[in-house]
């Protein structure tokens, strides 16, 4: 392989992570913005929940979709129409006048972020694939763009709301879009299509049955579980999930091989990033409320307060975590991680009503970032390369389905364990506190049953076996064996 080759390769690895950034701060980017949102749209209470929520519920439920999507059409082509379908709901979001134009252009931004971020993936296990410890490494820089995400989006939220105006959070989509849809014919390959055809019937009762049950998870701690419309939404979804496996054990060509999950360690992968969402998104969350509601930070404040997190994950994945894969392997990584994040949730649960960020709030976070990056990348990793090559695409939104369906699940949970321990609007900083804290042992709870299935589902292959065992002109290896 050429040098410049290997540069371009090196550059398109930038605009895959770029991709991720942009996807995962799009979660994050309007949370300062929302009371000025709230003001001039004038959105309810409720609907103000649902700007966040619009583009998780669409996210999540057509992620299944953007994968086969990008088997089938070609991950650069759906890679590129993914941006398009971004920059078109930003444009839409910005220009917005009313609350229901608002909501429907955050809707189309989850589309096209459902059809970005398999595909992205896809692309890496093509440009990188061929090499174990180049696979570990890409993937590590696609891991660090997921938390610099979350963080700049506070950061940019803070400052472009209050020295520009809301909209512009949204008009900052539209030229990255555009540089990007220029540069992906230049950079990116042109990923083989798989031969089939769009499972309509599978699409169809897949997405719904993900969306409505998105839906009632993140509308539950504010309805209530036992609430109709709550409970009508979940039952429908186990209606169209149940449907779903129906059509799929029948189909020819289906959306989902539901003999996929008997690959050796896909089934595994998949639950250990399910758990890691779990956990993990939950601690960003309440973290976020503590140091805001308990220790009076303001949002830029919070921000800056989560960046030594960050920096920590984005420092391990990159050069630290690659290195630990290749030489214990991704199982072992796996456990280890999510059991020094179970350590750095527990240690974050003895946080003090009368604390400070150096005493409360740095340490336990340092560990819970470390054992985050030491379990994303070997269990992202395996979860995609363990399947067949021509079905990357596929895998790729199932990793991303369950790791926002596990976000989505730990979410509610610990939402819900924090009210039952007086987390509530307008409670004093003492009992919020150990409202918090619940959710932070929670939450703890959840890291350590991934760390114990983790440790007895995945299997415990050496870099060399793993490394023998994939064939020369297989263009998808194991990371890290």
């Amino acid at each position: 392989m050429t040098t410049n080759v290997r540069r371009r390769r090196w550059w398109a690895l930038g605009l895959i992570a770029l991709a991720q950034f942009m996807v995962i701060m799009d979660t994050s980017i309007i949370g300062v913005a929302l009371p000025q949102m709230q003001a001039d749209l004038g959105l309810s209470q409720a609907d103000l929940s649902w700007v966040f929520n619009a583009y998780v519920v669409a996210f999540g439920g057509l992620l299944l979709l953007g994968g086969r999507l990008s088997d089938l059409l070609g991950a650069r082509r759906v890679f590129a129409t993914g941006w398009t379908v971004l920059l078109a709901g930003s444009v839409l979001a910005a220009v917005a006048s009313t609350a229901w134009v608002e909501l429907a252009g955050r809707a189309v931004q989850g589309v096209g972020a459902a059809l970005i971020a398999p595909a992205a993936l896809t692309l890496l296990m093509v440009l990188f694939g061929g090499s174990p410890r180049e696979l570990t490494t890409a993937l590590a820089f696609y891991g660090a763009a997921a938390p610099a995400g979350g963080t700049a989006g506070v950061f940019l939220g803070g400052a472009i709301t209050q020295w520009l105006s809301w909209p512009f959070i949204f008009w900052l989509y539209v030229p990255i879009a555009a540089v990007a849809l220029v540069l992906i014919p230049v950079l990116l390959p042109t990923a083989p299509a798989a031969s089939g055809q769009v499972d309509l019937a599978g699409a169809l009762t897949v997405t719904g049955g993900l969306g409505l049950g998105v839906f009632a998870v993140v509308r539950a701690p504010e309805a209530g579980w036992a609430n109709a419309v709550t409970m009508t939404a979940l039952s429908a979804a186990v209606v169209l999930l149940v449907a779903f496996l129906a059509i799929e054990a029948r189909r020819r060509s289906p959306l989902v091989r539901l003999g996929i999950f008997r690959t050796p360690d896909v089934s595994a992968a998949n639950l250990a990033q399910l758990l890691l969402g779990a956990a993990w998104i939950p601690m960003w969350f309440y973290l976020n409320l503590y140091l805001q509601q308990v220790l009076g930070f303001g949002a830029f404040a919070s921000g800056a307060a989560l960046l030594p997190m960050t920096v920590a994950i984005m420092a391990l994945m990159v050069g630290i975590v690659p290195r630990l894969v290749a030489r214990f392997g991704p199982k072992t990584l796996t456990v280890t991680g999510l059991l020094v994040l179970a350590a750095g949730l527990l240690w974050m649960a003895t946080a003090d009503p009368d604390g400070s960020f150096a005493a409360d709030v740095l340490g336990p976070s340092l560990v819970a970032a470390a054992g985050m990056a030491l379990a994303f990348i070997p269990s992202l990793g395996t979860a995609i390369s363990s399947a067949r090559p021509e079905e990357g695409g596929l895998a790729s939104g199932i990793v991303n389905t369950g790791y926002q369906i596990g976000s989505a699940l730990g979410l509610a949970a610990m939402t819900a364990v924090a009210a039952a321990f007086g987390a509530a609007q307008g409670a004093d900083p003492t009992t919020l506190t150990g409202g918090f804290s619940a959710a932070f042992v929670g939450a703890a709870a959840i890291a350590a049953a991934g760390a114990l299935l983790a440790a007895v589902t995945l299997r415990g292959r050496s870099t060399s076996d793993a490394a023998d065992a994939a064939p020369v002109d297989q263009p998808v290896a194991r990371p890290g064996h």
